[in-house]
C-alpha cells in the first residue's frame, strides 16, 4: 500500500507540475544544457527515455516502455511496459505489467516492485527487494475502499438530511410517527407502489416524446426520493427504540442502527430497501391525512373532558 500511494502522488505531482512527454532519443544530445532538462518525465503511449548524464525527478509511462541510462532521483513507473535500467534509480521501480532489467552498470537503490522477477543482467544490482505485484489483492483493497467511501458519503448525506428535516418541518416528524401507530399495512402499501412504480412509471414516460422531459426529470429526481425516505424511516426507528428521548437523539439512534446494518453484506441492502418502503409509504400516508382536518400529533392533544360528578342528595 506504500509503494502505491507513492506511486500515485508521484504521478499526480509530476502532472500538476506540468511535466514533458517523452523526448525522442535522437533529439537528446548530449550539447543540450542542463535548464532544459525537465523536472520529470510523463508519457501516455510510447516511450520514456532518461539519457546518459540526464537527471530527472521521476518517470510515469502509462503503455510502453521506459529506459533509463542518466540518473532519476525518486522513481520510476511504468503501468504497461517493461523498465530496462542501464543507470541509477535512486528509489523504487515499479512495472505494473512488465518486467524490470537492470543492465550493466545499472544501480535500482530501492526496492522494485513488478508482476514478472526482474532480471540482473552484466553486474547490474538491486539494492532493496523485490515485491510481486499481485492486481487481485489491489482489486480488493480499492474495492474496499470505494466501498467504505460511499458508505461515509451516504451516512453524512442522511444525517444532514435528517437534521434539515427537523428543523424545516418538526411537526412532520411526528406526523410520520403517527402514521406508524396507526399501522404499518397501508404504508408498506404506499412505500411499495412508490418504490417500484415511480421508476416504472418514468420509464414508460421516457418513451413517450411529449412527457419525455417529466420521465427525465422523475429519473433524476430518485435518488432523493429513495434519500427522503430513507431519512423519514430513521426518525420512525429511532422514536421506536429511543421513545423518551428528544426529536435529535431519537433520529441519531435510528440513524447510526441503520448505518452499522448497512455495512453487512446483503443484508445492508436489504434494510436499505426496506427503509426506503417504509419511509415513503409513512410520508404520502402522512400528506394524505393531512388533507382532511388538522393534524395534531397525540402528546400535544388536550385530554377529553370528563364528565362533572353528580350532586350529592341532600341530606334526609
Amino acid at each position: 500500500m506504500r509503494t502505491f500511494i507513492r506511486v500515485c502522488l508521484a504521478l499526480v505531482v509530476a502532472v500538476l507540475l506540468g511535466v514533458v512527454a517523452a523526448r525522442p532519443t535522437a533529439a537528446q544530445g548530449d550539447d543540450q544544457p542542463d535548464s532544459d532538462q525537465p523536472d520529470s518525465i510523463v508519457v501516455l503511449t510510447g516511450r520514456a527515455d532518461v539519457d546518459e548524464g540526464d537527471e530527472v525527478d521521476n518517470v510515469v509511462i502509462a503503455d510502453g516502455d521506459a529506459v533509463v541510462a542518466g540518473t532519476v532521483r525518486n522513481g520510476v513507473v511504468a503501468f504497461n511496459g517493461d523498465v530496462l535500467v542501464t543507470g541509477t534509480v535512486e528509489d523504487e521501480v515499479v512495472a505494473f505489467n512488465g518486467r524490470v532489467t537492470v543492465g550493466e552498470g545499472g544501480v535500482v537503490e530501492g526496492d522494485v516492485v513488478s508482476r514478472k522477477r526482474p532480471v540482473e543482467e552484466g553486474g547490474g544490482r538491486i539494492d532493496g527487494s523485490w515485491e510481486r505485484w499481485n492486481a487481485g489483492n489491489w482489486n480488493r483493497a480499492a474495492g474496499l475502499f470505494t466501498r467504505l467511501a460511499v458508505w461515509l458519503a451516504v451516512s453524512i448525506s442522511v444525517l444532514l438530511l435528517g437534521l434539515i428535516l427537523a428543523l424545516l418541518a418538526p411537526r412532520a416528524v411526528h406526523a410520520v410517527d403517527e402514521e406508524r401507530r396507526a399501522g404499518l399495512g397501508p404504508i408498506i402499501g404506499w412505500g411499495l407502489g412508490l418504490t417500484i412504480g415511480l421508476p416504472i412509471v418514468a420509464v414508460i414516460a421516457l418513451a413517450t416524446v411529449v412527457v419525455a422531459p417529466l420521465g427525465l426529470g422523475v429519473l433524476l429526481a430518485l435518488g432523493l426520493v429513495y434519500f427522503i425516505g430513507y431519512t423519514a424511516a430513521a426518525w420512525l426507528l429511532g422514536r421506536r427504540v429511543a421513545r423518551r428521548a428528544s426529536t435529535f437523539l431519537a433520529f441519531l439512534a435510528g440513524w447510526a442502527i441503520l448505518r452499522v446494518l448497512a455495512l453487512v453484506p446483503i443484508l445492508g441492502g436489504l434494510v436499505w430497501f426496506a427503509a426506503v418502503v417504509i419511509g415513503l409509504g409513512a410520508i404520502v400516508a402522512a400528506a394524505r391525512r393531512a388533507r382532511g382536518p388538522r393534524f395534531v400529533p397525540t402528546e400535544a392533544r388536550a385530554p377529553a373532558p370528563q364528565p362533572a360528578p353528580a350532586p350529592a342528595p341532600p341530606p334526609g
